[in-house]
């Protein structure tokens, strides 16, 4: 299999029950790895060092700990309650033991781009400070910064050795773009690889409903996977590949079910052989 020496993850977001049910599953289906959601640790049933314990007892690592929404670009009325949700959310990830905060580029409307750089830049320092990475993410409906392209020349820009980008492949096929945005990225600036499917494209009212929804297990749809992987392998990606996949018949399973299947999935995704 491809990738066979490379983390592989799952996205809570895919799995049902509670964060130790989930810790679990996610273990006994195989995966080495976990993005673990704010939401999470809210309905966790125990404390921060509880659920680090639990991770260690399945021996999970963290991909990262996630979201921090809306950060770069804030407006002036949110920008330091942003900033101090931020820092808490690097407390909560460093109890965890995780190595990496995970933030999307902003979705407001309010979003100034202007000082998205300024922001991404002072979140890599404090990061930096306490031992963390930031894995900056274009999301497909993100205000200014909305392909991997784009985020990779803002990554560029501040050039701090602790950010780096997220590579999805749902917002790279969903807006008709191709592997070409991976063009010039070192394969150590790529922190993690997010894989999913989708049978039809939707349209732009229907996009975030669909993102949040409606994902698919790689194999299921239509989206080019294979060339992303291929592009990976030729370049010698040795990072975490996983699912991030927001399907909410899947999360009607039980959390075991769900992450036996979407391994089976992922591990058939990564065997693949290159399609003419």
């Amino acid at each position: 299999m491809r990738f066979q020496h490379n983390p592989l993850f799952i996205n809570t977001v895919l799995l049902s029950g509670t964060t130790e049910e989930k810790i679990i599953a996610a273990a006994q289906a195989g995966f080495s790895q976990l993005e673990l959601r704010r939401q999470d640790m809210d309905s966790a049933e125990g404390t921060p060092q509880a659920v680090a314990s639990l991770l260690g007892e399945q021996r999970l690592a963290l991909t990262d700990y996630q979201v921090l929404l809306d950060f770069d670009g804030a407006p002036d009325h949110q920008r330091e309650e942003k900033r101090r949700d931020a820092l808490k959310m690097m407390e909560t990830a460093a109890v965890l033991g995780a190595t990496t905060l995970l933030t999307p580029a902003s979705t407001q409307k309010e979003c100034i781009a202007g000082r998205e750089e300024e922001d991404i830049r002072w979140l890599a320092q404090e990061a930096g400070k306490r031992g963390l990475r930031v894995a900056f993410e274009a999301m497909a409906w993100s205000t200014h910064i909305n392909t991997t392209a784009a985020a990779w020349q803002l990554v560029q820009r501040i050039n701090e050795p602790n950010l780096g980008l997220v590579v999805d492949a749902f917002h790279i096929f969903v807006r008709n773009r191709t592997v070409a945005d991976l063009n010039g990225i070192p394969m150590d600036k790529i922190f993690l690889v997010q894989l999913s499917d989708l049978a039809t494209l939707p349209s732009g009212s229907e996009l975030v409903e669909t993102a949040r929804h409606h994902r698919l297990l790689p194999g299921q749809g239509n989206f080019p996977l294979y060339t992303l992987l291929d592009y990976l392998e030729a370049e010698g990606y040795s990072g975490p590949v996983g699912l991030e996949v927001f399907n909410d018949e899947i999360k009607q399973r039980s959390p075991s079910d769900a992450a036996k299947e979407a391994m089976h999935a992922l591990k058939r995704c990564c065997a693949q052989a290159t399609i003419a």
